[in-house]
């Protein structure tokens, strides 16, 4: 047990960066996906998305880049948890950084044909199949997104650097995300839909970082390591 004069704390700094890169990866998914590619594909019918995205190629290509900037910023919050979670396991740490960050590699490959979609609209049913491709890399790269959320609860539990609750919530989204990339890759027709309810405790981590940053230049652990 560590003794009240040698207590690790939590760095300002990396709470900081944290929650606001993991609020700015909300805004620039929430936007990309839903605001800007999400309007201009329909499924099923390659015509019309061709139609639509030739008409509001600027748009796309937005929607493209935030993806991108979001996917980079992962990179960025695996550092940042990283330097938080080292003193509960150095090894459930790194693991859990490396998780993320292999995640956020295969998002790149799943935005990847995103990006090559814009060549593609003289032929639509090549458009569309690179847009399913991406649908299906990105739902199976969430099983890596799943074992990081899944690690970075277990260490909440272990040492309590994070509030226990947190810990379970932010484990109750990791499986979520696993359910549904194991549920894309074992059913075809599966529509991902339990991270949809489950992705709060991924909202409660945003909170409790930027809210940990504001409150105190550093925070004490609550239990011994």
């Amino acid at each position: 047990m560590t003794n009240k004069t040698n207590i690790p704390t939590i760095s300002r700094s990396a709470a900081w960066v944290g929650g606001v890169c993991l609020l700015l990866i909300a805004v620039l998914a929430g936007a990309g996906n839903f605001g800007a590619l999400a309007p201009l594909i329909t499924a099923g019918d390659a015509a019309r998305t061709a139609a639509a995205i030739s008409g509001s190629g600027l748009q796309f290509r937005i929607g493209v880049l935030c993806m991108v900037l979001a996917a980079i910023l992962d990179v960025v919050v695996a550092a940042a948890l990283l330097r938080i979670l080292e003193p509960a396991s150095r090894m459930v740490a790194l693991t859990a950084a490396w998780f993320r960050i292999a995640y956020a590699a295969v998002f790149v490959v799943a935005i990847a044909q995103l990006a090559s979609v814009p060549n593609l609209l003289r032929n639509p049913d090549r458009a569309l199949d690179a847009i399913d491709s991406y649908n299906v890399i990105w739902h199976v790269g969430l099983m890596l997104f799943a074992a990081h959320l899944v690690l970075v609860g277990y260490a909440a539990f272990r040492s309590r650097i994070l509030p226990l609750w947190l810990g379970i919530l932010v484990g109750i989204a990791g499986a979520g995300y696993f359910v549904d990339g194991a549920g894309t890759i074992l059913q075809p027709d599966y529509v991902p839909s339990i991270s949809t309810f489950t992705f709060i405790g991924e909202v409660a981590l945003i909170g409790w970082l930027l809210w940990t940053a504001m409150r105190r230049p550093t925070l004490q652990l609550a239990a011994a390591l």
